[in-house]
Parts: structure tokens; C-alpha cells; sequence
């Protein structure tokens, strides 16, 4: 595997980010609802000609989500569009790991450190999951979650770095979990270039899909995210 396009929309910052060979460019820029019109000029700043195969581009990977839902249908939308005209194959990666990677590829976090991973949901709400780290990959402990500040109870975690913009909302978390907390690092955020290796893990596992199975995940969807009260207890 030599060259994926990663595409990040769920937030206000749309990333775009091209790996060929191991070297990576990317284009990204805070513009809160104008992704649709950012996303294409991107692609063309990074890749300006002939088909995305041609260009040395085998996989498309996007972000998954949680996140605004116009923002992830955009990415969504885009990626179908070429994984099916380009007849690549596509692997979703979940927008909390994508901030968990950027926090570790920064320097905020070290590899032996949890990370809570923030998104605010903008209700009221914080999207929310644990991570760690395992061979440099941010590796899902805990979570996801979709819920109220105060209901956001971990039992099994210890000591924990809050990455993303969740932290607006620390005062309002349990004092156990506050407590938890050792520091923050507010000034993370998704992007594109943070989920080339995520992406291509799992790639190399076998977790590809097709153009007609990309799609996001919404946090409020019954099936594939719960509120807590719904999840029980952890183990």
C-alpha cells in the first residue's frame, strides 16, 4: 500500500490529506459550513490531474463520525462518489481516534498515556471515548459514548488527558471522573493526515468496504451507539 486520500469533515475543520510513498501533504482549514465548497479544491490543490489510480491513490479512507451530520455527509457523499467511479476500495475510521492520533503525533500525549477523546455535540452533549496506545495506534478502550456532561461516568479508567473541544464542558463531568482528569489539551482537533495510519491498519486487516457500504456512524443511531443508561455497567 502506497497511496491513500483521507478525507475529515465532522467538525468545523475540513482536511483533506494525501500519503504517496510515505510522504504526506494535506490541505485543512476552520470554515464552519463550508466544507462542500472547500473539499474539491482541496483534492485538486493535492492530486491536480488524471484519476485518483493514475495519481497512485489505492485506498480512500474518511472520517466516520461522530460528528456534525451535514459534515459527515459531506465526506460520506464525497468518498462514495470516488471510491465507486475510481473502483477503490474505502475504510471508515472513527473521528474520536482521529483526535486521540493527532494528540499523540503532536507530542500532547505519550504513548503510555489514556486519552479521553471530546467532541462537543453541540445539545447540550459531549461525544466522547477511551483511548490507548498500541504500536503508535490509538486503540479503543472505553466508549463511544453520546450523552449529558454529568452522566459521563467511567469506572474502569484511570488517569486520563482530555483531548478536543469536549473540555468546555469539564466542569459539568462527575468529580470522579474530574479527577481522572490530569490534564488537557483543548487544541486538537481531527485531521485528515492523523487517520493515514489508523487507516492503513486497517486496511492491512481487512476492514475495507465498498463504495455502497460507506456511510457514516451517527451517534444517536439505536443500533450502533446507546446512551449510557442503555449500555449497563461496564465489566
Amino acid at each position: 500500500m502506497t497511496g491513500i486520500l483521507a478525507i475529515e469533515t465532522a467538525t468545523d475543520t475540513c482536511s483533506v490529506a494525501v500519503s504517496i510513498d510515505g510522504q504526506i501533504r494535506e490541505r485543512y482549514e476552520v470554515a464552519p459550513r463550508q466544507h462542500n465548497q472547500l473539499i474539491f479544491s482541496m483534492l485538486e490543490e493535492l492530486l491536480p490531474g488524471g484519476t485518483l489510480k493514475e495519481q497512485g491513490i489505492e485506498l480512500i479512507a474518511y472520517g466516520c463520525g461522530p460528528g456534525s451530520f451535514t459534515g459527515l455527509r459531506i465526506a460520506a457523499s464525497a468518498v462514495q462518489g470516488l471510491a465507486y467511479s475510481c473502483g477503490l476500495p474505502a475504510v471508515a475510521v472513527p473521528t474520536l481516534a482521529i483526535l486521540a492520533q493527532n494528540a499523540l503525533r503532536k507530542g500532547e500525549v505519550n504513548a503510555n498515556q489514556k486519552v479521553l477523546s471530546t467532541l462537543d455535540a453541540r445539545i447540550n452533549e459531549v461525544y466522547s471515548a477511551v483511548y490507548e496506545y498500541e504500536n503508535d495506534l490509538a486503540s479503543l478502550c472505553e466508549g463511544p459514548w453520546a450523552c449529558a456532561p454529568n452522566d459521563l461516568a467511567l469506572e474502569k479508567s484511570g488517569a486520563l488527558t482530555l483531548v478536543g473541544d469536549g473540555d468546555r464542558f469539564l466542569e459539568h463531568f462527575p468529580e470522579a471522573l474530574r479527577a481522572k482528569i490530569v490534564s488537557t489539551r483543548i487544541d486538537i482537533v481531527p485531521l485528515a493526515r492523523d487517520m493515514i495510519p489508523l487507516a492503513l491498519a486497517k486496511f492491512q486487516n481487512g476492514d475495507i468496504q465498498s463504495a455502497e457500504e460507506v456511510q457514516p456512524v451517527y451517534v444517536r443511531d439505536e443500533i450502533s451507539w446507546k446512551k449510557l443508561a442503555q449500555q449497563g455497567k461496564p465489566g
